[in-house]
C-alpha cells in the first residue's frame, strides 16, 4: 500500500514543530554512539568547524564525513523526534513516516495531522478518537491510518491506533506485532488492555490490532462495550485513530464512525467513484458523527 495525501479541503495550516525535550546532547556524541563516527573523525570536523566558523554538520560534509542523512538523524535525536534507519525489520516499510520524516509525502502527513488537531483534535471532551473511512478496498486507509499515528506519535501524542478492521486486519502486518489477541477478543470479554501493544521503536505510540476473526464483526462492534472502550482509552490517550473496513462491503464504517464521533473521508484518484463518495459522507453525518475533512491520495 502506498499513497500520497492531499491536504483536508479548506484554509491550509501550517505544520506542528516536534517538540523539543530539552536534550544537550552534542551531534557529534550522537553519531558516535549510532556508529556512524569515530571519535577521530569528530576531533576533525571540530577543528574544522572551529577553524572556518561552521556548524558541526555543515564542517562534516565539506570534510565527507557527514552525510545530509547523518545530520537528519541526529537532529531527530535532539529534539526526541524519533525514526528507524533502513533495513530495521520491526516495521514493515509502507509506515513510511517510521523510516523517512523528511520526505515530501511524511510533510503532506504532517499538514494533514496540523489541520486535524485544528478541526478535531483540540482538547475538548469527547474529541480524541476519529475514524478513517473510504468507499472500496485498496484506497490507503490502513496506510493513512499507520502513518498518521506516526506522526501524532512523533509530536508527542500519546497515539492509539485502533485496527477495527475485523475482516481484513491489516495493522498487525504493518507493525509485525505476532500476538493474536486485540480488539475482537476484548469485545467479545475474552482479553483485556494487555491487548493494546506498545510500539518500543517509536515513542508515544501504541496499536491495538483487530484479534481474531470473529463471526460477527457488525454486532461486535455495534455492542455498548466498545462505545464504554472508546471512553475508557481516551483517558489515557491524546489521539485515537480507528481503522475501519471498506464502507462498500459492510456497515461497519458508518457504526465506528457514530462510536469516535468523527469521521475523516479518504478517497483514491482514478478508483473511488464521485457518487459513492458523496453517498458515503452523507451516511456519516446521518449517523450522528461529525464529518471532519475529506483527503485525496493521489497516488
Amino acid at each position: 500500500m502506498t499513497g500520497v495525501p492531499q491536504a483536508l479541503r479548506g484554509t491550509p495550516a501550517m505544520p506542528t514543530q516536534p517538540r523539543r525535550n530539552g536534550s544537550d546532547r552534542s551531534i557529534g556524541a550522537i553519531l558516535i554512539d549510532a556508529g556512524r563516527l569515530d571519535a577521530g573523525a569528530v576531533e576533525r570536523i571540530l577543528r574544522v568547524q572551529k577553524e572556518e566558523g561552521l556548524r558541526f554538520g555543515e564542517a562534516g560534509v565539506s570534510l565527507s564525513l557527514l552525510k545530509q542523512d547523518d545530520i537528519d538523524f541526529a537532529l531527530a535525536r535532539q529534539f526526541d523526534y524519533p525514526y528507524l534507519m533502513p533495513g530495521n525489520e520491526s516495521v514493515s516499510g509502507d509506515v513510511v513516516a517510521a523510516f523517512k520524516p523528511f520526505n515530501h509525502a511524511v510533510e503532506q502527513l504532517r499538514v494533514l495531522r496540523s489541520q486535524l488537531m485544528l478541526r478535531w483534535f483540540t482538547g475538548e471532551p469527547g474529541h480524541k478518537a476519529l475514524a478513517i473511512v473510504g468507499v472500496g478496498r485498496s484506497e490507503g486507509r490502513s496506510f493513512i491510518a499507520a502513518n498518521l499515528a506516526v506522526v501524532f506519535s512523533q509530536l508527542g501524542e500519546r497515539t492509539l491506533l485502533i485496527d477495527a478492521d475485523l475482516r481484513n486486519s491489516c495493522q498487525a502486518r504493518l507493525f509485525k506485532l505476532e500476538s493474536r489477541a486485540g480488539l475482537s477478543n476484548m469485545l467479545a470479554g475474552r482479553a483485556g488492555r494487555e491487548a493494546i501493544v506498545r510500539i518500543a521503536a517509536m515513542l508515544h505510540l501504541s496499536v491495538l490490532p483487530a484479534g481474531v476473526a470473529p463471526p460477527n464483526p457488525q454486532e461486535l462492534l455495534g455492542r455498548p462495550a466498545f462505545a464504554r472502550l472508546l471512553q475508557e482509552l481516551a483517558e489515557d490517550f491524546d489521539v485515537i485513530l480507528i481503522d475501519t473496513p471498506a464502507a462498500r462491503d459492510c456497515a461497519d464504517a458508518q457504526t465506528l464512525a457514530t462510536r469516535a464521533g468523527a469521521a475523516l473521508v479518504l478517497a483514491r484518484k482514478d478508483l473511488t467513484s464521485a457518487p459513492d463518495l458523496v453517498q458515503l459522507a452523507r451516511s456519516v453525518q446521518q449517523s450522528g458523527a461529525e464529518l471532519v475533512g475529506s483527503v485525496l491520495n493521489d497516488a
